[in-house]
């Protein structure tokens, strides 16, 4: 009797230390996934990777399909050499290496103020998520496609204020720049465009590299701005697109000589994902580089990060204008890129892609602002009620409800 009950003693005492070191495993793995997020706000931490939750970009969708000019893919060729317009002797400095490359934004189009506020709306609308959803509801993809769309369409916003200007240098460069302001309050965090990329994004997603080309900063020199949103399906295809684009460009890339090996200076400037620069780029660069390119990297003994251009991705805005300039004037330029669509309506295309009336876009967005609700009805209510279950369970009794898309009158939960 004693044997059996030592016996029975013992089963229990090995289902309970295995049980311990399985709770002790599942901790420990727990703490691991949340390892590189320890510097993160708590707003901002957790993820369900199963989830189910996606976020709808249809207003900034509008805007990008009809304003952004898809250049393709470079042929590495240099610009021509600039030529006087009749009656002057004076011409534009033109970068003949990296001129002709580079998607463009019709900032032209963004000059009145009831224009600009069409981004100041998508911007507010997206910075206010996170208070109504908890971004922990949500993929790490789908977080990934947040985050690079609220820099985006952010970095817009404050460039059509400060649009023509000749240079994008000093508000990239300096520290009191675009990047470095407090524009931003996320989940009652006041952030810049800095914060997002190194305090959130650099430790989200563990110093990945293919980050940096999802963040648009509107100078030619700097990778592309894409003509459509990022969402949590095709945010790391678009980014591998964006950094195949950019590599095998002269913006990014160029060898011509036997010693060093050109890059541009925008991986210089996020050295931080490349801590032994030449050989983490150098390895990074290989992954995407092809042609003859590629073999030149191969052989460069240094690397010099020195190809710069800080002029905006603009159509022709903020060239410099000498003597009459009969053929690159603002309507012979325009003439050339772009054919009305049939039925004689005010949009028109350029080179395949959209690029629209923006006064037409932007009342257009302004008129259907209420309805561009960033979930479905279902999520919606889902959502809600997560967010009630888990302030419940905190100790909390009072829930703000999401903004209800459709016309839903009820007052806030309590």
């Amino acid at each position: 009797m004693v044997n059996n009950q030592q016996g029975t003693g013992m089963k229990r005492f090995n289902i309970f230390y295995k049980t311990c070191i399985a709770i002790f495993s599942i901790s420990a793995m727990l703490s691991i996934s949340y390892a590189a997020e320890d510097n993160l706000p708590e707003a901002f931490r957790g993820y369900q990777q199963d989830s189910k939750f996606i976020i709808n970009y249809d207003d900034l969708n509008l805007i990008l399909k009809n304003s952004v000019l898809v250049m393709g893919k470079s042929t590495r060729r240099l610009a021509q050499s600039a030529s006087s317009n009749i009656g002057t002797r004076f011409k534009n400095r033109v970068n003949r290496l990296t001129a002709n490359e580079g998607n463009r934004f019709y900032f032209e189009g963004f000059r009145k103020p009831e224009q600009q506020i069409i981004l100041t709306k998508i911007r507010h609308s997206l910075e206010k998520l996170p208070s109504d959803a908890p971004l922990h509801f949500f993929s790490k993809e789908e977080q990934l496609a947040y985050w690079l769309n609220l820099y985006n369409v952010t970095m817009l916003e404050q460039l059509v204020k400060i649009y023509p200007r000749s240079s994008l240098k000093d508000e990239l460069t300096d520290s009191d720049g675009i990047l470095n302001q407090k524009l931003l309050t996320v989940a009652g965090v006041k952030l810049s465009l800095n914060d997002i990329e190194y305090k959130i994004l650099m430790e989200k997603y563990n110093h990945d590299p293919l980050i940096i080309y999802g963040l648009y900063q509107g100078n030619i020199g700097g990778p592309n701005i894409r003509n459509q949103a990022y969402t949590g399906k095709n945010v790391y295809r678009s980014l591998e697109n964006n950094a195949n684009e950019f590599i095998n460009s002269n913006r990014g890339t160029y060898g011509n000589d036997k010693k060093y090996f050109r890059v541009s200076g925008f991986y210089k400037r996020n050295s931080a994902y490349f801590p032994n620069f030449k050989k983490d780029l150098t390895k990074h660069l290989l992954t995407y580089i092809d042609g003859y390119t590629r073999r030149d990297l191969k052989n460069a003994h240094r690397i010099k990060a020195n190809i710069n251009d800080w002029k905006f991705t603009d159509l022709y805005g903020s060239m410099r204008k000498f003597g009459v300039g009969a053929s690159t004037n603002k309507a012979a330029l325009m003439s050339a890129v772009s054919n009305p669509i049939k039925g004689g309506g005010r949009e028109g295309t350029m080179s395949g892609v959209g690029v629209a009336d923006t006064e037409l876009v932007s009342n257009n967005i302004l008129a259907r602002t209420p309805d561009f609700g960033r979930f479905s009805q279902e999520q919606t209510a889902l959502i809600k009620q997560l967010v009630k279950n888990k302030r419940i369970n905190t100790g909390q009794v009072t829930v703000t409800d999401l903004p209800d898309t459709k016309n839903d009158k009820s007052k806030d939960n309590k």
